[in-house]
């Protein structure tokens, strides 16, 4: 059953509670002949209904379309005229959209969870997202037809044609909302609405298992010049782009996933809802320049928006409209984004409260969620510990770097790249330090839930490839191996561990093997600044039994904050990266141990230090890692005594 609650419920709620709602100026001085008409939007949700993150099993105050909801009330009350729009990404990427895809099942009839939340709302349109095509294609269309509101995209295909318009779509490239503005003056006017969809080409790539030899994508640009023509033709007044897109001012390519500043420059697009990126825009994480103009909230002249992700901001385009000889013209706009919450002193300060309709719609699938969270997704051979994962290889990273080759073997089929030999870098997150004696993952052999994978990657990263040559291999390892101090050969129980450096930015490169020579100096600082040019700590550096090649290319698994220049690693930034994933490191993780069942990551210790006589040194780590010092691969390890605050002092004799 859909809960609608309606805006004169919501006025009226308002009214009894006191509450004063200022309309915003476009309204307040709209003259007439003129109306303010208001552009809400949404993207990427990733079925983030409720405010929760299910991974750590708590709620959360920086997501949820439950918070968003309570923003697009209070922005309807404020304007004369609005419309509520989707721009992707509703219907993968957190364990609630796994659960209904995998366990509960799609039958003809049934509304997904994300989409009773829409309709409660009274969305008028929305698109498709990449994320829309990871369970298949039928599963989607199941979900999107039980939509109170059309969905539409333009370059998703049955067939491709001849051209944009011959194409056979998968649903209707547009669609044209008749609906009546009132003006300044009170008269009312009909007006054609026209809304058009686009989604990135690389669902082709992404998602090939799929949509191979059954579906194609067109160009985002070739689909916006063949449909928005015809969409005047038949009467649009003002054209909407729903773009599911990111904002890149890389010269335009065919096939460009962020295409949404050239998409900005088609002729009849009046303004433009964008995401894909998880970003927000108008905002500081954009410069001015290049047809982008921060201030003014436009690509290309035409107001733009971009509402973060997972229900963190809502998107707003306010525009003044005239209408003159039968026609309507944009006058002048506004962009803008609404948050759900702000940052204070490291703190989550949540700005609205939850908007009740949505969570009662939804409350069933939550609660079930729940249930499939706690409930093993497949079985784990060996402990997933990080006690000893600073000094050793280790199986909480070795699991994450199972999962990242697994799924970039995958994204790489059918590429350039396809053929080229494939490394994971990963690093342990819960690794003591400023967390204290308790900060380590700990899942014992035996069953894996869900929520046990936020042990084991914390952050909500996406997976990136790059490719780089065995030299650069090389110097990535030297980076990493920064973490530790340089010791003096027949010294005795010298502190191993720089407490300066992160343990995220302690990357274990998996699918070579390789030793550190802790005699040298580290070649890079705390920073990742050259400091001792000719050092070579990594030595003994092989690919396949034998010397790394260091011409040799190699595609490397890694997240989008390293492959972006987090850490500042060589052969990690943007020249050398050449697959984005649309999935995140989470949910490949949990993706790969429901595809095996059992997973066996026990450390296979192609990574040790180099052998130095009549020499040792110690290190801390948490009391409760006691049970697994015999265990440990490549190292001989034994306690030594008692640390600060808590936790344990071990020896490594080298």
């Amino acid at each position: 059953m859909t809960i609608r609650f309606s805006r004169r419920q919501f006025l009226a709620s308002t009214a009894a509670t006191g509450a004063f709602v200022t309309l915003h100026p476009f309204s307040a001085i709209a003259a007439t002949n003129q109306a303010h008409l208001r552009i809400l939007s949404t993207t990427d949700l990733h079925v983030h209904v409720h405010p929760y993150d299910y991974y750590a099993d708590k709620p959360i105050d920086t997501v949820g379309l439950s918070r968003t909801a309570t923003i697009i009330e209070e922005v309807r009350a404020e304007s004369t005229n609005s419309i509520l729009v989707d721009n992707g990404d509703f219907l993968q990427g957190n364990p609630m959209g796994d659960y209904i895809a995998y366990e509960r099942g799609m039958s003809d009839g049934d509304l997904h969870p994300v989409v009773q939340a829409m309709n409660v709302l009274g969305y008028d349109c929305g698109t498709l997202g990449n994320h829309e095509f990871n369970y298949g294609v039928p599963f989607m269309d199941k979900v999107v037809q039980g939509a109170d509101f059309p969905i539409v995209c333009s370059n998703f295909a049955n067939k491709l044609g001849a051209d944009g318009r011959a194409d056979d779509l998968f649903y209707k490239p547009y669609v044209l909302l008749d609906r009546e503005l009132t003006d300044g003056s009170g008269e009312k006017h009909t007006i054609k609405i026209g809304l058009i969809g686009f989604l990135p080409p690389q669902i082709m790539n992404w998602d090939q298992r799929h949509l191979a030899g059954k579906y194609d994508a067109r160009d985002i640009l070739q689909a916006a010049k063949a449909w928005v023509p015809e969409m005047q033709e038949a009467g649009a007044d003002i054209i909407i782009a729903l773009s599911h897109s990111g904002i890149s001012t890389e010269p335009s390519v065919e096939g460009q996933a962020n295409a949404a500043l050239y998409l900005a420059g088609v002729d009849g697009i009046d303004a433009l809802v964008t995401g894909h990126s998880h970003l927000v825009f108008p905002s500081a994480a954009y410069e001015t320049g290049n047809g982008i103009d921060v201030e003014a909230g436009t690509l290309q002249g035409k107001p733009t928006t971009m509402g973060g992700f997972w229900g963190s901001h809502m998107g707003l385009i306010d525009l003044m409209l005239e209408h003159d000889a039968g026609e309507w013209r944009v006058v002048t706009s506004e962009s803008s984004t609404r948050g759900i919450y702000e940052r204070v002193d490291r703190n989550n300060i949540p700005l609205v409260e939850d908007f009740q309709p949505v969570l009662a719609a939804t409350q069933k699938e939550h609660d079930a969620t729940l249930e499939y969270i706690r409930r093993a997704v497949g079985m784990t051979d060996a402990p997933l510990h990080s006690y000893f994962a600073l000094v050793a290889d280790d199986p909480s990273v070795q699991i994450v770097s199972q999962a990242q080759t697994w799924y970039i073997e995958q994204m790489m089929q059918g590429s350039e790249w396809e053929g080229l030999p494939i490394l994971s870098a990963a690093a342990p997150f819960k690794a003591g330090g400023r967390g204290g004696p308790e900060y380590y993952t700990d899942v014992k052999v035996g069953p894996v839930a869900i929520k046990n994978v936020s042990d084991l990657y914390l952050y909500p990263n996406t997976v990136r490839a790059v490719l780089i040559d065995g030299a650069t291999v090389k110097d990535w390892l030297e980076r990493s191996a920064s973490i530790f101090n340089q010791i003096t050969a027949g010294g005795q129980d010298q502190v191993l561990l720089n407490p300066d450096m992160p343990s995220y930015n302690f990357d274990v490169m998996d699918g070579v093997t390789y030793q550190i020579d802790l005699t040298e100096p580290p070649k890079f600082n705390r920073s990742g600044e050259v400091i001792n040019e000719g050092s070579n700590r990594i030595v003994n550096l092989q690919f396949n039994g034998a010397a790394i090649d260091p011409t040799q290319m190699f595609v490397v698994a890694t997240n989008n904050y390293r492959a972006g220049g987090g850490g500042s690693f060589p052969g990690a930034n943007a020249d050398t990266i050449i697959f984005e994933g649309p999935d995140t490191n989470r949910d490949v993780i949990v993706r790969y141990i429901v595809d095996q069942g059992t997973v066996n990551p026990k450390a296979d210790a192609n990574w040790t230090f180099a052998p130095v006589a009549n020499t040792s040194v110690i290190f801390e780590t948490g009391p409760a890692g006691v049970g697994y010092a015999n265990a440990v691969e490549g190292v001989n390890i034994e306690p030594a005594g008692d640390g600060a605050d808590g936790f344990a002092l071990y020896r490594i004799g080298l």
